[in-house]
Parts: structure tokens; sequence; C-alpha cells
């Protein structure tokens, strides 16, 4: 049985959220502030977090950055309806998916399976490799040759993207849905971001990137033979 926090200020949408969750299986823990769900996830092993960007004191997007330098837990960010900025620096920053509010909790629900079935799928463990890195789609670890590089989930759905078509080009528009995130719909900007972070990750080098390079007005290429 999975468990979640969720991090909202609101009491009335704390409430019926972790009521429909309770009831669909799911264990919630809560916190009304960033502060909060700062200390709750240093407490409580959980599997995943749910995160409002609107939050008193340390903001949504704040507590994302925090978290991200203690884990690769899969996020959910909670952002206002239209707000495209928020959607963007979350998934920079590294948020696995974004709900508008007003939602109703069945999405939130649907979306939260998705990103906890992208960290542990089901049916059998697979290994994908190119030259000395290879890709664990069972446990989605990544290492390169003996050392262990962390990914964000969609960092690891990217370089899964490139790694998988290695030697041929995939189209910078067409990016996302190759790694099976159609669900994010943010523009280029933030698909470069993601693709240079993944370089920095990588060992890359930012001038003359050896294995993830730029095919320029097309997309990217995962070198087939790099060393």
């Amino acid at each position: 049985m999975p468990k979640v926090l969720l991090i909202d200020d609101d009491v009335r949408l704390r409430a019926l959220v972790e009521e429909y969750l309770t009831r669909n299986g799911v264990v919630v823990v809560t916190a009304p502030d960033g502060e909060a769900g700062l200390a709750r996830f240093a407490a409580e092993a959980v599997d995943a977090v749910i995160l409002d960007v609107m939050l008193p004191g340390i903001d949504g997007l704040e507590v994302l950055r925090r978290l991200r330098l203690r884990s690769n837990v899969p996020v959910v960010m909670l952002t206002a309806k239209g707000d495209e900025t928020d959607r963007v620096v979350g998934l920079e920053v590294g948020a696995d998916d974004y709900l508008p509010k007003p939602f109703g909790p069945r999405e939130l629900l649907a979306r939260l399976r998705a990103v906890l079935r992208r960290v542990s799928p089901t049916g059998p463990v697979a290994e994908l490799r190119v030259g000395p890195l290879a890709l664990d789609l069972g446990t989605r670890e990544v290492r390169d040759g003996d050392a262990r590089i962390e990914l964000t989930g969609l960092e690891f759905d990217l370089l899964h993207a490139l790694a998988r078509r290695a030697g041929r080009v995939v189209p910078r528009d067409t990016l996302l849905a190759e790694a099976g995130r159609s669900d994010v719909v943010v523009g280029d900007r933030t698909v470069d971001v993601h693709i240079s972070h993944l370089r920095q990750k990588l060992g890359d080098d930012p001038k003359t990137p050896r294995r993830i390079k730029t095919v320029r007005g097309v997309g990217y290429v995962f070198t087939k033979d790099e060393v």
C-alpha cells in the first residue's frame, strides 16, 4: 500500500484528498506548510509527495528544491490554473508531474498512480545498455560503469527515450511523447533545460557533448558508440 505525503495549506482540500485517497488504498500523511512538510518528510518514509506551489512561508518550489537535495521521491505539483510559469519551473527543479487547481480527486489519484508505476513498474525487469551506461528499467537506476547517477523521474524518462533510439535523432517536439510523458506540455525550453541537466549528470562537456548531441533545428541524438 503506497504512502503519500500531502503538503497543502488548504484545510478542506487536505481533508477531501486524504479521504478519497484513503478509500482507494493510499496511506496519506499531511502537512499544512513547507516547514512542516519538510519535517514530516524527514520523519516518514513515503513513496510520493503531493505538493502545492502556493504555501505560506517556504513556497512549494523551494520545498521541491530541498526535497531534491535529499531524495528522488516522485513529486506531483499542484499549481494555479493556467500558470505555466509554475509548471515550467517545477518541472525544471525536478517535479514528476503537475496538476492545475481546481482538480478532481479522481484525476489526482490517476496521476499519482502513474508516477508510482514509473518508479516501480510491473512486469519483467529489463536493462538497457549503451556503452558503459546502463539503465535498469525495473528499479529506474542508472549506472555509468560502476558509478550510480541520480536522476529525477522526468530525466530518467528522457534518457530512456534517447538511449533506446541510440544513434538516431529524436525530434525535440516529440521527445516528451517518446519518453511517455505526453502529459507534460511546457514547450521546448523545458526540454532543453532537462537535456542540459542530463549532460551535466552524465559528465558531458556542455560545449562539446559526446553523449547527447544536438542536431540543430531538429532535436537530439544519443551517440551509439560513445566511450
